[in-house]
């Protein structure tokens, strides 16, 4: 298994709860395919840089875990289909 990071933000919009499933939803599938998350850092309600679909805000979550490249490319097909995620990025951790 390799090491990832991945940074990715999410609609402000959303209430706390939903926003937590949102999480949970991610974490949850990692783990199903076998990998291991290895922390979860919540940074909350953060000023875009710039404008990403017209919201000048998003809640920004950085999450480590340890996976195959499979389960990284299942898991940026999953960001790409969630409305709830404006933006992401996955990294290999070196």
């Amino acid at each position: 298994m390799r090491d990832y990071e991945t940074l990715y933000i999410i609609n402000p919009t959303l209430e706390e709860d939903e926003i937590k499933n949102v999480v949970e939803k991610f974490k949850t599938l990692i783990q199903k395919n076998g990998g291991e998350v290895t922390d979860i850092n919540e940074w909350g309600k953060r000023r875009l840089a710039y404008t990403v679909k017209n919201m000048n805000e998003g809640y920004y979550v950085l999450m480590q875990f340890k996976a195959e490249p499979a389960v990284v490319q299942d898991l940026e097909r999953v960001f790409k289909i969630t409305d709830e995620v404006i933006r992401y990025l996955i990294t290999k951790q070196e």
